[in-house]
């Protein structure tokens, strides 16, 4: 039994195992005599973690951390969110998974591939938790701003669950990352023989979607009830794939309503700024770089937000975006796309050059989701600037390499008075002997929210009425010392608080559309905020005269 706790990641607690635990459990002689509480335990990571330079090798250590001791790895995350998150996510995950063959070190989650057509309904019960309460899926095809990955997507299906536990509250137990193997269309890959994936061409059409139905249907049949997130699926795949279940299965896609609801929030904060409201939003000329899922995603949070909390004319809501693509503006003339139509331009020429439409249109308001980095150059961002002294510049591709522009560049090219937000992270800036803070659009505001209220009102389905009010609710959440320093979003430090008000938020959304299977509970907030994991130490053998570290919830 000793062993089997220690290899264990769930119930292992590394050098804080009482005397008491030690003889009971067979661990005597297993551990090193001294009992270091967990306080202790984090000391010690955090003096290591410190004198680690690279961010790859940060993250291996981390990662290592978890397989071993998952209660110590969440404390650790959730006590230093601002210092971590960007280690075990973007922008280091994006590394991991460009190298995640030649790290892989120990299974966690599941795989799921094309050879395995047919045999999915009996795969799922392979998996030991009787219960799970998440999972996040991909299939590799278009990961961050890297492109086709394969098999080594699973970096991300990690990285997103980890920030599911440490500050959404869901119980590591009831996690479970998903990657669907159908193989890759990278060259490097299939010609690489470390490559752990299937080294073949991707299933298209019929047979693709037939895996992701096979998918699909397994795991409900296994965990009724299970949030499925969609992760990093092309711009071909991942729309389709959403419109085909979100109305079956609780589920949404992070990449198209978790980043249409923090580009919201923060889009609403950015107006307030300039000393407005939310109901100035419909006055904004919003230029969004990216047509893809992602883009589409931004658009459709902002204009349905117009529409259904604002009582603006869908046709009216519409007219205030222009969509740009790596052609130039969508204009007539494009081959019909029915999930871009709506944002067609008749007033202006198809495929104009960004430049172009920032000086006809001039935009109040730049969003970038094109993975293309430097996209947003010095002759655009200072044309915005002519028109507008209080530009809205949102680059918010990822990793930070794809950022469309820089904070310091966008700053610079505009005397300091750019409101800004990127996908990545980027530090301080000092302009003129003022220090500038970018603010951060990361959807770990979001996804986890979302999640946790669709699990605990048992909701069954995620709907865009839930997705807009977590938007507009996490606007709300700032401090007024956040508010004063020019932040957008609240400080990634306080995400557990976040995520409460949130959280909170989608469930009222939920309860108002019928949706939840379960009476509104009298005091909403405290009911989310009980029913959050704490990563504690919890008494394995009882015995009231030993200190235990709390109970694990």
């Amino acid at each position: 039994m000793g062993l089997d706790l220690l290899q264990n990641p769930l119930y292992n607690k590394g050098t804080s195992w009482p005397k008491t635990e030690r003889d009971r459990l067979g661990l005597r002689g297993l551990v090193p005599p001294a009992v270091l509480d967990i306080e202790l335990g984090e000391a010690r990571v955090l003096k290591r973690l410190a004198k680690i330079q690279d961010p790859l090798e940060k993250y291996q250590y981390l990662i290592s951390l978890q397989d071993r001791n998952e209660t110590l790895f969440y404390r650790i995350l959730m006590e230093n969110m601002s210092e971590i998150a960007p280690i075990i996510y973007t922008p280091t995950v994006g590394q991991a998974c460009l190298q995640f063959s030649s790290l892989y070190r120990r299974s966690r989650g599941m795989y799921f591939s094309s050879e395995d057509k047919g045999q999915m309904a009996a795969m799922v019960y392979n998996w030991p938790e009787p219960k799970v309460d998440v999972i996040v899926v991909t299939d590799g095809s278009r990961i961050l701003g890297l492109g086709d990955l394969g098999v080594q997507g699973m970096g991300i299906s990690i990285g997103k669950l980890s920030l599911y536990v440490a500050a959404g509250g869901i119980h590591p137990q009831r996690v479970l990352p998903v990657t669907i193997d159908v193989g890759t269309n990278n060259a490097k890959l299939l010609n690489d023989p470390l490559y752990i994936g299937l080294q073949q061409p991707r299933v298209r059409g019929d047979d693709y979607y037939a895996i992701i139905d096979e998918f699909m249907r397994a795991v409900n049949l296994r965990w009724p009830g299970v949030l499925v997130q969609f992760e990093d699926f092309e711009n071909a795949h991942a729309l389709p794939i959403l419109e085909k279940y979100r109305y079956k299965h609780l589920c949404f896609n992070d990449d198209i309503q978790g980043t249409g609801a923090v580009a919201l929030a923060g889009v609403v904060s950015a107006i307030r700024a300039r000393g407005g409201t939310k109901d100035d939003l419909p006055n904004e000329r919003i230029v969004v770089c990216g047509a893809g899922s992602a883009g589409l995603g931004v658009t459709n949070s902002l204009a349905w937000t117009m529409v259904s909390e604002l009582g603006i004319r869908a046709e009216e809501a519409f007219k205030q975006f222009y969509l740009v693509d790596m052609n130039g503006l969508l204009g007539q003339g494009r081959p019909p796309n029915p999930a871009q139509m709506r944002y067609i331009r008749s007033d202006l020429p198809d495929n104009l050059p960004l430049v172009e439409v920032i000086k006809k249109v001039k935009p109040t308001v730049l969003m970038g989701l094109t993975g293309q980095g430097g996209l947003f150059t010095e002759e655009c961002i200072r044309e915005m600037y002519k028109h507008c002294k209080r530009p809205i510049i949102f680059p918010l591709s990822n990793p930070t390499s794809h950022a469309e522009c820089t904070a310091e560049q966008a700053y610079e090219w505009t005397e300091g008075n750019a409101i800004f937000s990127s996908g990545s992270p980027f530090p301080p800036v000092d302009y003129k002997g003022k220090t500038l803070y970018p603010s951060q659009g990361n959807n770990m505001y979001i996804f986890p929210a979302v999640g946790l209220a669709a699990i605990l009102t048992k909701s069954r389905r995620v709907s865009y009425r839930m997705l807009n009010r977590a938007g507009l609710a996490l606007s709300n959440t700032l401090t007024m010392e956040e508010i004063n320093q020019g932040r957008l979003y609240p400080h990634i430090n306080r995400i557990r608080q976040v995520t409460v008000e949130v959280a909170s938020a989608v469930a009222r959304a939920a309860f108002g559309e019928g949706l939840a299977g379960i009476k509104e509970p009298p005091d909403l907030e405290k009911f989310i905020e009980n029913s959050m994991y704490l990563p504690e130490y919890a008494p394995i053998i009882y015995n009231p005269t030993e200190h235990h570290n709390g109970a694990s919830k």
